[in-house]
């Protein structure tokens, strides 16, 4: 193999690992805002209703589950295959599903097999399963929900994109 060819797959590899360092901070940015929607609408309804706290947990897992779609979709994942929406958006609520289980599994745990109870706890532990579910979530959403396009789609919707903007000329503001 001559340095041309190492040097190429190095380049590669570079801008491969750069393509999924920016995957993961967007992810990132959806997941913390996320987050906050998460804690916020718990906490919420923790303190101004009687529901028990797992029931409350779930309430806010789904609300966030609902703000995160929007985000995954339309920022994260937004170059990603469209065609199948149905396929889409069945396949995130089945793996965010599992991803309410593990996460409110962990606070269940604590909660009634331990009797932490306290409000500080019962924080800690909701965002203990968090971590759990994301790790999980991060994986699925990747690999089964947000795929990314074949390259030969990748290129002709590029080319069809390019085509119709070099078509159009660019409207004057005057």
């Amino acid at each position: 193999m001559g340095i041309t060819g190492h040097t190429g797959r190095i380049g590669a590899l570079r801008q491969r690992l750069a393509g999924v360092a920016r995957e993961v901070a967007k992810f990132g940015v959806v997941g913390a805002l996320g987050v906050l929607v998460n804690f916020a609408v718990f906490n919420l309804m923790r303190h101004s209703t009687d529901l028990q706290v797992v029931r409350a947990s779930v309430i806010a897992t789904v609300v966030a589950i609902a703000f995160n779609y929007v985000g995954f979709r339309y920022f994260t994942y937004r170059d990603r295959d469209k065609s199948g929406r149905t396929k889409e958006l069945t396949l995130f609520l089945l793996f965010s599903a599992a991803g309410l289980i593990i996460e409110n599994g962990v606070l269940y745990a604590a909660t009634y097999g331990f009797g932490w109870n306290s409000s500080l706890q019962s924080n800690i532990f909701k965002f203990l399963g968090m971590g759990l579910a994301t790790l999980f979530r991060f994986w699925s959403y990747r690999t089964w929900v947000f795929r990314t396009l074949p390259a030969r789609e990748a290129v002709a919707s590029a080319e069809s994109f390019l085509g119709d903007s070099q078509s159009t000329p660019p409207s004057r503001v005057t």
